[in-house]
């Protein structure tokens, strides 16, 4: 099934327009399945982000550092935070160095819960298992091509 079935619309204005909504149509599919596994445990996609931002930091990271490494960069990544600690899977504490931010780690819970989560990795993978691995790859250098070529206004 091609992305014109899928949208139902047979025409493009080139390849180009084609390949960028072909683009965002996957994404938004592959973050509705992920979305479904995450679901199970009352958790978001950027909330899973964040716990593995943490889980994967040696140190405590400020709300700032944690927006820089989020896939999705216009989150309110305080507010998302805020969430995780009334969940109680992160706290925060006064940064050490620079009084003015605040640290952010992850608690025995959120570790405990992105551990829990790591059971399904292999159900999220299986959801890109239609391609080769060969296949992967060469996607994947496309798509870092994509985001390396400068802006154009």
């Amino acid at each position: 099934m091609g992305i014109e079935k899928d949208i139902q619309q047979a025409n493009f204005r080139n390849e180009f327009q084609k390949m960028g909504i072909n683009l965002l149509f996957t994404a938004n599919w592959l973050n509705e399945r992920i979305g479904r596994v995450l679901t199970t445990e009352d958790i978001t996609q950027q909330q899973y982000n964040i716990l593995r931002i943490l889980r994967g930091s040696e140190v405590p990271l400020s709300t700032l550092q944690i927006r820089e490494r989020m896939l999705d960069k216009m989150s309110d990544t305080s507010r998302i935070v805020d969430r995780l600690i009334v969940k109680e899977l992160v706290q925060k504490a006064a940064c050490k160095v620079d009084k003015r931010l605040v640290d952010i780690t992850l608690t025995q819970k959120g570790l405990d819960l992105v551990q829990k989560l790591d059971q399904f990795n292999d159900q999220i993978d299986a959801i890109l298992k239609g391609v080769t691995e060969t296949e992967a790859n060469t996607l994947n250098q496309i798509l870092d091509k994509l985001r390396s070529l400068p802006d154009h206004p």
